[in-house]
C-alpha cells in the first residue's frame, strides 16, 4: 500500500494496538485458566459456518469500537 505523499504511516501506534490485541487474547488463558481447554473442546465442535459467523460478528465490532475511539479522538 502506497502512502500518500506527506501521510506517514504510525508505527508506535500500530505497536500498542498489536500489544492490546495480543494482551486480550491472553486474559481469557490467564483469568480461566481451568476453563479454557473445556471452551477450545466445545468450540471444536462447532460447524465451521458457525465459527466463521461468530469471527465475522467479532470483525465487525472491532471495527465499530475502533471508529468509535477515532470519532472520540476529536
Amino acid at each position: 500500500m502506497r502512502l500518500e505523499k506527506g501521510m506517514r504511516f504510525d508505527w508506535s501506534f500500530f505497536i500498542c494496538a498489536l500489544g492490546l490485541a495480543i494482551v486480550l487474547e491472553g486474559l481469557p488463558y490467564f483469568l480461566w485458566a481451568e476453563k479454557m481447554p473445556k471452551v477450545l473442546l466445545t468450540l471444536a465442535t462447532h460447524r465451521p459456518k458457525t465459527l466463521r459467523n461468530l469471527g465475522i460478528t467479532a470483525i465487525i465490532l472491532g471495527v465499530l469500537i475502533v471508529f468509535l475511539g477515532r470519532s472520540l479522538r476529536g
